[in-house]
């Protein structure tokens, strides 16, 4: 965001994503920003992977993270909050491992190890979406090739980060930026209550809960999330 006539809009992917995620976000901003979407395949913490996301940053910017990339944005918050001009978090937590989280995510772990990531996709990715998409093979196909396209080694990484995440519910009263908190209605991962919460520990955050929509919001009803996008820049 050096440049003021062409700032930077960094946008992080959750677990097992990438780019695809935020097709239609970089095709929407793609002529006003310089849109970033960093690869944090080879490290395995939340702190690393943000403090290699601020070496690889200009001084300021937009930030905006989905999922698992919604913890990085707020772990890029705690280390380096005067570098983040405007946040957004989409169908992310706070709050640090849960009882019984190691074993489920465990559980997927050995699926990637001994059936590889197709398998891995076609047991983890339908409760991330609208129960209405999971039918769909034209929406379901590109996000499986997504998943298929990581390694079990990258899924190995991310899985310690989140095992091993700091709770962030410190940080939230931190925030000063303009910043939206959006979930879709469906999300069952992470609920509406949790973004409400979010939402209400950032002083002036706006919450913004999308219809027929689950955990993968930004792909699942991206013109919607485009437009509370643009409203959150303007605010910058």
């Amino acid at each position: 965001m050096d440049d003021p006539a062409r700032p930077t809009l960094i946008l992080v992917p959750g677990l097992l994503c990438d780019r695809l995620v935020w097709h239609e976000t970089i095709a929407a901003f793609a002529s006003t920003h310089d849109v970033v979407v960093p690869v944090l395949d080879g490290l395995d913490s939340i702190p690393a992977m943000a403090a290699q996301l601020l070496l690889d940053a200009p001084t300021t910017f937009a930030l905006a993270g989905h999922s698992l990339g919604g913890r990085i944005a707020l772990e890029v918050l705690r280390q380096a909050p005067e570098r983040v001009a405007a946040l957004a978090l989409l169908d992310t937590g706070v709050h640090p491992c849960s009882p019984g989280e190691p074993q489920q995510r465990q559980v997927l772990l050995d699926i990637a190890v001994t059936q590889g990531m197709r398998a891995v996709a076609r047991a983890w990715l339908p409760p991330m979406v609208h129960p209405a998409r999971r039918s769909d093979p034209a929406f379901m196909a590109p996000l499986e090739a997504m998943i298929e396209r990581r390694t079990p080694e990258t899924f190995r990484n991310q899985v310690a980060a989140l095992l091993n995440r700091p709770d962030a519910t410190p940080v939230l009263a931190s925030i000063h930026c303009p910043t939206c908190v959006i979930c879709g209605r469906q999300d069952e991962w992470s609920p509406p209550a949790q973004h409400e919460s979010i939402a209400a520990g950032i002083s002036g955050a706006r919450l913004t809960v999308i219809d027929d929509a689950g955990h993968m919001a930004p792909c699942e009803r991206p013109q919607a999330v485009v437009a509370e996008l643009r409203r959150w820049l303007t605010l910058r």
